[in-house]
């Protein structure tokens, strides 16, 4: 989850909301790659998930690398709720999981190192303290009166409000995780492409990262719970955007869709004022019931873009946002699909050839087959597994064509971080196929068996 924006002035123009996601426009030379990943913490010996305070706890955890690493506190009402370092953060999903988001990199090679770095370091400390981390989509045997909520006023005030919209929104908050990545564009018609492509080819990273078969100590019945979680959580924020796919989408379009978001909160002097459901568009206005009287700053409205969650989401560069959080070779891959994909022009034009003729309907389809059977999906007569390895092929190519050597020069490029996704293109079988496998074969129907045996 983000943290509180900040740096912008009074909005003073429509234009200026705009003119503030137009921003994120650089030349190709200054494009980044941004990962993000969570993981969730347990103790190992009672396999129950971390508490906030204690010995074997969030915070520890947090207090160690700060101590022990050089990262830098973010504090929020006496409580350490998160870290800094090199335009790194390392912060608190709602129900403890501990998110890196890394800085924005050159390569894939860097991110993936800076990934290693951190998983590292979150294993040193683990070791000593006797706790645990596992990468997977949703949490696959705790209840929701197990998980704590961290103690951020941002995750009370959503608390209270996903209970009254979606059925599922709680659960979101406390017990899934993803991996995503923050992906630059051009001008505002490489957006628009990007943009679209992201949309479209989502269910393909659902597919392909399919990692969460388990829920509260059983089958779920999907490949990705998780994707099942974000279409029942708030229909408002979420979803695939079928608009940014009209003739005309641009920057301008994207700002009115979320001006129609209902609002979270209002950030004032370090802490949340309360404005659930409330609108933006009256902020405006100065007719903000939290606020009477007061216009938002561009600080304001940065805030109010964390709060929309689609599949793909819109800031000064695009997050891509549909993956289950998975091992470490998955963490890699993800931003390799999606460089690959978009950060080559030919790459980009293939993957818009892929799905520029098919509907909202299918789009939609594709994600609800993803999300149930993984790789195995099909609609209207097309198989996920053909369209991903079509993808994964393109996406390769991209990447060859980038030509970013690695390790001093001996690695040509970045390919070879798509080597998890073209196994699973070769053997059908993603995360959530394999942990199948074992349910089913080794382990005896015994979902603890994944701890000892997928953690970092």
């Amino acid at each position: 989850m983000s943290i509180p924006q900040s740096g912008g002035g009074p909005i003073e123009r429509h234009e200026q909301m705009a003119e503030y996601l137009a921003e994120g426009c650089k030349p190709k030379e200054d494009w980044r790659i941004g990962t993000e990943h969570e993981k969730f913490g347990y103790c190992r010996d009672t396999l129950k998930p971390l508490p906030y305070e204690g010995e074997r706890s969030i915070r520890a955890v947090l207090e160690a690398l700060r101590d022990s690493y050089g990262w830098d506190p973010v504090e929020e009402g006496g409580h350490l709720i998160g870290l800094t370092k090199d335009g790194a953060n390392v912060s608190l999903e709602p129900g403890g999981a501990l998110e890196l988001s890394g800085a924005p990199l050159e390569t894939i090679h860097q991110t993936c190192d800076e990934v290693n770095e951190h998983l590292r370091e979150v294993k040193e400390i683990s070791d000593k303290i006797g706790v645990g981390f596992i990468g997977l989509g949703a949490a696959p045997i705790w209840k929701h009166e197990e998980m704590p909520l961290m103690p951020k006023g941002r995750y009370k005030l959503m608390n209270d409000y996903m209970q009254q919209v979606g059925t599922m929104g709680t659960t979101m908050m406390r017990r899934t995780c993803t991996v995503q990545v923050n992906l630059d564009f051009g001008s505002e018609a490489d957006m628009v492409q990007k943009f679209r492509v992201a949309l479209a080819l989502q269910p393909l990273a659902v597919a392909l990262f399919a990692n969460s078969p388990f829920f509260e100590g059983k089958l779920n019945g999907h490949k990705s719970y998780r994707s099942l979680v974000w279409r029942n959580l708030d229909d408002a924020r979420t979803g695939m955007l079928p608009f940014a796919f009209d003739e005309g989408f641009g920057f301008e379009a994207y700002v009115q869709y979320a001006l129609d978001v209902p609002m979270y909160f209002v950030y004032r002097d370090g802490k949340y004022i309360n404005a659930l459901g409330q609108s933006f568009r009256d902020f405006l206005k100065g007719e903000l019931p939290a606020l009477p009287g007061e216009k938002p700053t561009l600080s304001d409205w940065a805030d109010h873009l964390t709060t929309i969650f689609p599949e793909a989401r819109l800031k000064k560069f695009i997050e891509m946002r549909g993956a289950d959080g998975g091992p470490w070779r998955r963490l890699c891959a993800l931003p390799a699909f999606w460089v690959g994909l978009t950060y080559d022009q030919t790459a980009l034009d293939a993957a818009w050839d892929m799905a520029k003729g098919w509907s909202a309907e299918t789009r939609e389809a594709l994600r609800v087959a993803a999300s149930v059977d993984g790789l195995q999906g099909e609609v209207d007569g097309m198989k996920i597994h053909d369209l991903a390895k079509e993808a994964v092929n393109i996406a390769h190519a991209g990447l060859k064509a980038r030509a970013r050597p690695g390790s001093g020069g001996l690695v040509p490029d970045e390919t070879h971080f798509l080597n998890a996704l073209q196994d699973s293109i070769e053997s059908g079988k993603t995360p959530a196929d394999e942990l199948l496998e074992h349910y089913h074969g080794d382990w005896n129907g015994d979902i603890t068996r994944i701890f000892p045996e997928y953690s970092y």
